[in-house]
């Protein structure tokens, strides 16, 4: 890197898929990202030997010589070198811009142009790149570090809960200063710095500030913003958690610190929610999914799809399982809210561990406890778990795009309450808080809708043929 700048190329992406591999490490580092090209959903993290064999397939004009430097090409006129920082939540990768040397400043459009593709050439390769969350402890405002320090530590929030929290006040700040400020009105929100919000900022918000947000959120808001192809517009799920979070804020100083008279959100409904039913593999394609274990890593990755199709486990809870919360034919899990459930194991999830217990490579370290294992021999991560259960969905003949491990939690619960389990067990062996969250399985595959549609006496009415007439 050159006097600190990262310079344009004419249209290189940085960083890239590098298909067929699965391995994580947790050695990452921060990486910059040249401006206008976005980082691709499935980015894999390489190993070093991995690394080292992406490089040499890199064309010398543009290799790299470390995992954190950058490609270096002249800018072109109109172009722009600055510094690019990855922020990630869980739906989409924001960037934030830092001005150069040169006081030149990149001011996007409303609505960005889509990146320009890669080259054939970069294509190929993946650099080791860090997703740097955004940190609320040194980029939010005093009134907001105090409100997301308390859900950390007083409600036991986790710590990605309360960096969607973060990014989605930080958000609704940056909107409303740049509605309230004419100077800013040609600048993207993500330049847009919040630190200065204090209470008298936060105590004028109105009601029509909230709808005029949800507005921009339902017509302007780049739906994913490391897509090439992305639509305009937040559907509804999405808009109703931010609500949810600035009226948990708002409620936070009008009850809990009692800083505020007024709650502007106190009588706001939340987006209608489209009412739509889990998808799920039934009975057979799950035994196909199964028998078609095969290949490297085998008996951890048929224990894992055991777990998740006989014990509705989310990727959460499987990735942090440790040696020590299984219990002869019991689990212990650590679920949602650090809310810990004991899972009873069937014989086939106790045969499926034993196996992979058996091939199990001992470690030490920091993940020494750890129950499932990455090829890096550390704790397994929720990236190499979902692209494993896509590989093995491929593998079956099923198609990955339409499941995904948490469909496999849809499976189980459906395929209990399908054989007769009372759906209260089922929220038990789920860890849902509300019956009503899980008794939307029910309605996946009602018997008693199926009598029901059998009875009408018009059931066993078909159309019959036409008489054909006799000609004579």
């Amino acid at each position: 890197r050159r006097g600190g700048a990262v310079q344009r190329a004419d249209a290189v992406l940085l960083i890239h898929t590098l298909a067929g591999t699965g391995n994580q490490t947790h050695t990452h580092h921060p990486i910059s990202m040249d401006l206008g090209l976005a980082l691709p959903k499935a980015a894999v993290f390489m190993s070093g030997p991995e690394m080292r064999r992406a490089f040499r397939r890199v064309p010398p004009a543009l290799r790299l010589r470390s995992g954190r430097e950058i490609f270096k090409r002249p800018v072109r006129e109109g172009g722009f070198a600055g510094r690019q920082e990855i922020e990630q939540n869980k739906n989409f990768v924001q960037f934030r811009e830092e001005p150069n040397r040169s006081g030149a400043r990149f001011r996007p459009p409303a609505r960005p142009n889509p990146p320009a593709a890669a080259p054939a050439a970069a294509r190929s390769i993946c650099p080791q790149v860090d997703t740097v969350m955004a940190d609320y402890r040194t980029e939010a405002p005093q009134i907001l570090r105090d409100f997301l320090s308390y859900h950390e530590t007083i409600k036991a929030h986790s710590k990605r809960t309360v960096d969607e929290y973060f990014l989605d006040l930080r958000n609704f700040f940056r909107y409303l200063k740049q509605t309230r400020d004419p100077s800013l009105c040609d600048r993207s929100l993500d330049e847009i710095d919040i630190t200065d919000v204090d209470l008298d900022f936060v105590a004028s918000v109105t009601l029509t500030d909230i709808y005029g947000y949800m507005t921009y959120l339902s017509r302007d808001r780049v739906q994913h913003q490391n897509s090439r192809n992305s639509g305009y517009g937040l559907n509804a799920a999405p808009r109703a958690r931010k609500i949810a979070t600035i009226r948990s804020f708002y409620n936070y100083l009008t009850n809990k610190m009692h800083l505020l008279r007024e709650n502007p959100v106190k009588d706001m409904d939340s987006p209608k929610l489209k009412k739509t039913l889990p998808k799920y593999l039934t009975l057979d394609e799950s035994i196909q999914l199964l028998d078609s274990v095969d290949g490297k890593n085998q008996e951890r990755d048929y224990c894992i799809l055991t777990l998740f199709l006989n014990c509705g486990l989310r990727i959460s809870e499987l990735v942090g399982l440790n040696l020590s919360d299984i219990q002869e034919d019991a689990l212990r899990v650590l679920g949602k809210g650090n809310k810990v459930r004991i899972i009873y194991l069937n014989d086939a999830c106790q045969d499926a561990i034993a196996k992979y217990l058996a091939v199990r490579r001992p470690i030490t370290g920091r993940d020494a406890n750890a129950l499932f294992l990455s090829s890096q021999n550390e704790r397994i991560s929720r990236s190499t778990v979902h692209a494993m259960v896509k590989k093995r969905l491929g593998q079956a003949g099923i198609d990955p795009a339409e499941y995904s491990s948490h469909k496999l939690r849809h499976t189980a619960a459906t395929l209990m309450l399908q054989n007769g389990v009372d759906v209260r067990a089922v929220q038990e062996v789920l860890g849902h808080d509300h019956l009503n969250t899980t008794e939307i399985y029910t309605h996946i595959d009602n018997e008693s809708l199926r009598i029901a549609a059998k009875a009408n006496p018009l059931s066993h009415v078909k159309k019959s043929r036409k008489k054909q007439k006799e000609t004579g």
